[in-house]
């Protein structure tokens, strides 16, 4: 009768608390609600456009009307300047900039990253914000003081503004900067929001619909895209990019 065949010990396992976290962070993966809550944002804009649609005079327009009251005040202003800047940022510089980190992620490998940008900055414009413009057609408050096209609802500039530290969050840092990041992304968009209003181009409730509809489109396009980004954040932890 031949003896069994020893067993060999099983392997040490290495605890994971051991176990080395990977070197690279990018891309920020998205949240378990995304899809939920970017459908909330987004719906809470279009909501808002809906309401001014079909009313003669939205019962927000009395908010809308006393905030622009508020801010009435010398064009030579401090505040003024401030927001001519912001809003050179929101306008031409406001499609530069997404081009410009679409094509530097391009350079180092990141086409995927560069797609993701590409249609959370600029795509979103044409398929959200364009649509909405033509289809609410609200007048601009009184007297602006920049030069400003038809449709106040939403506030593009706020879209991209929105739009733009989104995917710069979500692509270029790395979660301890990413805090700070988020901080002064909250504070950017109300600057922005702030500036729109001072310089009498939109009204408070079209920079509020613009910040979620940009918010909106950022995390659906980030879920969407997660399969991706995915790829690309285990090829850079692999030093792969380009295979």
């Amino acid at each position: 009768m031949s003896r069994p065949s020893a067993v060999p010990p099983p392997a040490h396992r290495v605890p994971r608390s051991l176990i080395p976290a990977p070197r690279h962070h990018l891309p920020a993966a998205p949240p378990r609600h995304a899809v939920a809550v970017g459908s909330a944002l987004l719906l809470g804009a279009l909501l808002i456009g809906l309401v001014i649609a079909v009313s003669e005079r939205p019962s927000f327009q009395g908010l809308d009307d006393r905030w622009a009251a508020s801010l009435h005040s010398s064009r030579g202003g401090s505040f003024t300047g401030f927001a001519g800047v912001l809003d050179r940022l929101g306008g031409p510089l406001g499609t530069v900039l997404p081009l410009g980190l679409t094509g530097c992620l391009c350079v180092y490998g990141r086409w995927r990253s560069g797609l993701f940008a590409f249609s959370a900055a600029l795509v979103t414009n044409v398929l959200v914000v364009l649509p909405l413009k033509q289809s609410v057609d609200r007048p601009r408050p009184p007297h602006p003081w920049v030069l400003v096209t038809d449709g106040s609802f939403p506030s593009g500039q706020v879209f991209s503004a929105v739009t733009l530290v989104f995917v710069a969050g979500v692509l270029v840092f790395p979660p301890r900067a990413r805090r700070w990041w988020w901080l002064f992304a909250a504070l950017y968009v109300v600057a922005m929001m702030f500036s729109r209003t001072w310089l009498h181009a939109q009204w408070l409730s079209d920079t509020v619909a613009g910040a979620l509809a940009g918010a909106g489109s950022c995390m659906l396009l980030w879920r969407a895209f997660e399969p991706l980004l995915r790829i690309e954040g285990e090829r850079t932890a692999a030093d792969s990019l380009w295979l």
